[in-house]
């Protein structure tokens, strides 16, 4: 069955121009909030039947825009409020994080075992060194290359690139972890960098170098990394061992949310451990400063999960929704009660 449009335009036009006038209004009184209430569903009502009997997707692409934005207007758009930032500062995310402790607990003493033995086995190993990266190329490392890495940049630019590449490898361990094998193998190259850099420097009797640069950022860098493949790994046993109130979708689905709680919240983190790796690491002050500050940072850091985080878990239930979704339904049922 067939629409005559131009009837159709024609019979109700007039209700779409003054439903289009009360969403461009800034405020309404009741009587024509009533209205646009009317208007809305009168509307939403001949969109679907011109859906299902017009051939015009012009028409039908200009009243759903219409359709959408007095939705909007009755909804009301939900608003970032600092209460939801403090919420998320103070629970939310230390919450999520020392809830999964067991998990990157695990991964950062894995990955600390086999760095540790890579850079052991590299320096009693000098041709293994040679293998990875050649001669040359490990004699350069040496003498500049590994030094020279921290201020090749200027200190903003060099931040900014280490604030995006960290946090899109933690976008990936958290994405992938349903995979597992993926998280495994970010883990391996990073452990194996290290661990063949580590290696090298050691062999070459440059031991205070190596550790003295790495360790100012890279004790809260590796940290977020370790949250971040700790939690993935946990997305993938939520679905090979799930609750047994839960299905396995909702076992998934529970933790994913938690994963992407933490996953914005590790923004900031490597926000921090980037400005600490572009402006400490390569400062000109004695190499126990830099260690120091670096270790205050991480030990903050670590601090904060535990303190906040204990006191979230053991006061509330690990939340179903992210944070700012109960308002959002709120909101929506005092509008139109959609």
């Amino acid at each position: 069955m067939s629409v005559d449009l131009d009837a159709y335009v024609a019979e109700h036009g007039g209700q779409w121009r003054r439903l289009d006038e009360l969403c461009r209004r800034r405020r309404l009184d009741a009587a024509e909030v009533d209205e646009l209430v009317v208007l809305y569903q009168r509307t939403a009502t001949q969109l679907s039947a011109l859906r299902s009997r017009s051939p015009d997707p012009a028409l039908v692409s200009q009243l759903s825009q219409l359709v959408l934005r007095a939705r909007a207007r009755l909804t009301g758009r939900p608003r970032a409020s600092w209460a939801a930032v403090t919420r998320f500062l103070v629970s939310g995310f230390p919450g999520a994080v020392y809830r999964a402790w067991p998990w990157w607990c695990g991964v950062a003493t894995a990955f600390s075992l086999l760095s540790f033995f890579l850079i052991w086995f590299v320096a009693n190993n000098p041709d293994t060194a040679a293998a990875f990266i050649g001669e040359d190329a490990a004699t350069d490392l040496v003498d500049s290359g590994f030094a020279g890495y921290y201020t090749e940049f200027s200190a903003p630019t060099f931040a900014f690139h280490l604030w995006t590449h960290n946090a899109w490898l933690a976008a990936q361990c958290l994405a992938s972890g349903v995979l597992i094998v993926p998280v495994f193998y970010l883990l391996w190259q990073n452990a194996l960098n290290i661990g063949v850099v580590g290696g090298v420097m050691v062999s070459y009797g440059r031991a205070d170098v190596f550790f003295g640069l790495i360790t100012p950022h890279g004790l809260l860098e590796l940290t977020g990394v370790f949250v971040a493949a700790g939690l993935g790994l946990r997305v993938a046993w939520a679905w090979i061992a799930p609750p047994p109130d839960l299905t396995r979708g909702q076992s998934v689905a529970r933790a994913g949310r938690s994963a992407v709680l933490v996953a914005v919240g590790l923004v900031g983190v490597f926000a921090v451990s980037a400005f600490v790796e572009a402006f400490v690491t390569p400062a000109p002050v004695p190499v126990p400063l830099r260690v120091g500050l670096g270790a205050a940072v991480w030990l903050a850091f670590l601090a904060y999960v535990v303190v906040l985080g204990r006191r979230a878990t053991h006061r509330t239930p690990p939340p179903p929704l992210d944070p700012g979704d109960h308002e959002v339904v709120v909101t929506t049922r005092r509008g139109g009660g959609q």
